[in-house]
């Protein structure tokens, strides 16, 4: 990873602050609004709801109702701030973990005052984010016991009942539902489990009303692949996803893999979507955690979904008999593509996996692989079936080639003073 930018109009402030090498300090922090309770819980919840802010974890669930459905669960709640990233091609969280800790520990706090929360918890896998999160606590903790929990970096981590499952003890892997953590979570209690760029608008949000639809519809994007460098981004919902490879170096991509291993393949002809959770469901792709990569102009799309399925394999939490049997399936048909080896009927059974697979595992992992290959048919259907007549050579090159999908999380120098001035909470 070498660039941290902002893709924010020229002349518009960046909401959260992307700047390289930057961390913030405590007096920095309170210096230009934050941890100040301005306006009060059901107001701020009233500003969530009108700004349109959803969750940025993956689901993009609208915040407010889930604030909403916590506080009004009839117990003294918890929350968490998620930040363990289980998407190998995602590192916005653990990048505000590490440069922000202080405007996301003041988001905690504004949820917390929101549910009516009287203890939260930091979720994390990264030794470095959690380095900085103890220091921010050390030098000003927010009117909330915080308490910080590390995990085993896994894909299934950071789903909210193995959130849960890990914070009382257990190991962290997911739960059948129902109950939610917001009906029964930590310790009984009805639990908010939230992304860490979610808490951080909502700070911004209490802070800054005036930009408050900005703040809503702009998002942290990890942009990779494409020949090309990666790129940590804050972005407007609006932006093509063509100029977003151009901005990143990558200018003719000949497709995308969205939503880290969860919003699927699209090709080329696709490249022309806004960015917008809407527009991107309404094709059938998913933005997700905000992780794009695209694809080179000489990487084959079958050998992509091929190394995201065998990720996907090896994270299964092994659980569920249907996800250990139905993802080992996919991921050995599609490398049969790859080697030029598959049967006649692959694409019928691809066709049929994709359709009855999903939903039927105690987390989104099964999903994330029958979509992968229900995005391969359609999206290249093609060069699916050439795949079929002969080895293909792209394929054949990349074999081997390491891990293609993890990213490295941007550098962030600690201040070399307590108490210097960095960047402000909020834009000015």
């Amino acid at each position: 990873m070498t660039g941290i930018a902002s893709l924010i109009p020229q002349g518009t402030p960046s909401a959260l602050g992307v700047t390289p090498g930057m961390t913030e300090d405590a007096e920095a922090y309170a210096a230009t609004g934050g941890y100040r309770d301005t306006v009060g819980a059901a107001e701020l919840l009233d500003r969530i709801a009108g700004a349109g802010l959803r969750g940025r974890g993956g689901a993009c669930y609208p915040t407010a109702a889930k604030l909403r459905a916590v506080r009004d669960a009839g117990r003294r709640p918890v929350v968490v701030a998620n930040g363990e990233e289980g998407e190998p091609g995602s590192v916005k969280d653990r990048w505000l973990l590490r440069a922000r800790p202080h405007l996301v520990l003041d988001g905690l706090a504004q949820a917390a005052r929101i549910t009516g929360a009287e203890r939260g918890y930091v979720y994390l896998s990264d030794d470095t984010a959690a380095e900085r999160v103890r220091r921010a606590l050390a030098e000003r903790a927010p009117h909330l016991p915080v308490e910080i929990v590390h995990t085993p970096h896994t894909y299934v981590a950071g789903e909210e009942t193995a959130v849960v499952r890990r914070i009382d003890g257990g190991p962290a892997l997911p739960t059948a539902k129902p109950p939610r953590p917001y009906e029964q979570g930590v310790g009984g209690a009805p639990t908010l489990v939230t992304n860490v760029e979610t808490l951080a608008r909502i700070a911004l949000l209490a802070v800054r009303p005036d930009l408050g639809h900005r703040t809503a519809r702009s998002t942290l994007l990890t942009l990779a692949g494409g020949d090309a460098d990666p790129l940590l981004a804050e972005v407007p919902y609006g932006r093509t996803l063509r100029s977003l490879a151009q901005a990143q170096g990558a200018p003719e991509p000949a497709g995308a893999l969205l939503g880290g291993l969860f919003g699927g393949l699209i090709g080329p002809g696709s490249l022309d979507l806004v960015l917008d959770p809407d527009a991107l469901a309404a094709a059938g792709a998913a933005l997700g955690c905000g992780a794009i990569r695209f694809l080179g102009p000489d990487e084959c799309p079958v050998s992509l979904a091929s190394a995201a399925l065998s990720h996907l394999a090896a994270e299964s939490a092994r659980q569920c008999g249907i996800c250990v049997a139905g993802t080992g399936a996919i991921r050995e048909a599609v490398a049969a593509l790859t080697t030029g080896t598959a049967t006649p009927d692959i694409t019928v059974r691809l066709e049929r996996w994709s359709t009855s697979l999903p939903g039927r595992g105690a987390c989104g992992l099964l999903d994330a692989a029958a979509g992968t290959a229900g995005s391969l048919l359609r999206s290249f259907p093609h060069l699916v079936r050439s795949h079929l007549d002969a080895p293909c050579p792209a394929c054949a090159a990349s074999a081997g080639s390491g891990d293609r999908l993890t990213v490295a999380v941007p550098g962030v120098a600690l201040p070399a003073v307590a108490h210097r001035r960095t960047s402000a909470p909020c834009p000015r």
